[in-house]
């Protein structure tokens, strides 16, 4: 009996540390599943920002990208404005083969003048005739100084619709830029809050990892517990079981005393004490 008292404190000494350990180790396991939670939910909120970001992003290219549009959209009408104006250009050249000597009032001025002369003064037939050829080449001259004067307004036309689609496509064009810039910045953004995400998830797997081994590692202590508390309880019972055992060898043996005692004093004509002729009673013997 002693040696399985023995037993069992040294069980149970055994025990006492393996339970701290257990009972460190899950706390270490908290510790690191506390750790791994708060990581995801930065993982999570890090991500949504960077959606968000994604977001504005992408809208911004939206508007670049209609923009480029526009813009092509207008240098194309600008070009079409210059090449319009070359080809008007080239016409001034051939219209100048026919260009009078002086300005457009000039000329007219010289017809006006000859037709004044052919009107008021009586001149020969001859001298008359010259001078309406002359008026007629005048008047040829007129018209293509004419026609000029209107190619060269169509061109300063188209000059100012070029001008105009310049400036506009200049405005644009700055437009373009300062969006492309906030798409870059807001990408950056972006990268950087994916990098933190993909640092917080890394973070969070380790702490994962680390709750694992922790659990793994308390469950083991607490196996052995188990296994300690169970030979402890089996010696217990077997303690239990042999003191039961004795206390009955015991009882009968008293039994046994009481019992001849109690003849003894019957046969001799003692008086019986109370127990003893209860026993004798329930055994029958009286």
């Amino acid at each position: 009996m002693v040696d399985s008292k023995n037993q069992i404190a040294a069980l149970n000494e055994e025990l006492i540390p393996i339970k701290e350990e257990r009972n460190n180790l899950n706390e270490e396991a908290k510790k690191w599943a506390n750790k791994r939670n708060s990581l995801n939910e930065k993982v999570r909120n890090t991500r949504k920002d960077a959606s968000a970001i994604k977001e504005r992003r992408d809208a911004i290219n939206k508007q670049v990208h209609d923009l480029k549009n526009l813009r092509n959209q207008v240098n194309a009408k600008g070009k079409e404005k210059r090449i319009k104006m070359s080809e008007l250009h080239e016409k001034i050249d051939e219209l100048n083969e026919n260009r009078p000597n002086g300005n457009l009032r000039q000329v007219a001025r010289q017809i006006k003048e000859i037709d004044w002369e052919i009107q008021t003064n009586s001149l020969p037939v001859k001298e008359e005739h010259e001078l309406i050829n002359q008026v007629r080449q005048l008047e040829i001259q007129l018209l293509a100084q004419k026609r000029i004067k209107k190619v060269k307004d169509k061109i300063f036309e188209l000059g100012t619709e070029q001008r105009s689609y310049g400036n506009e496509a200049k405005t644009v064009h700055e437009k373009l830029s300062e969006l492309a810039e906030q798409s870059q910045k807001l990408h950056t953004q972006m990268v950087g809050a994916l990098e933190k995400a993909r640092e917080f998830q890394e973070g969070a797997n380790e702490a994962h990892k680390k709750h694992i081994e922790a659990r793994q590692q308390a469950q083991q202590k607490h196996e052995k517990c188990v296994e300690l508390i169970e030979k402890i309880k089996s010696i217990q019972q077997e303690l239990k079981e042999t003191t039961e055992k004795k206390q009955a060898v015991r009882q009968g043996e008293l039994k046994q005393e009481l019992e001849e005692r109690a003849l003894t004093k019957l046969k001799s004509g003692e008086k019986l004490l109370w127990e003893e002729f209860q026993f004798l009673a329930e055994k029958g013997l009286l």
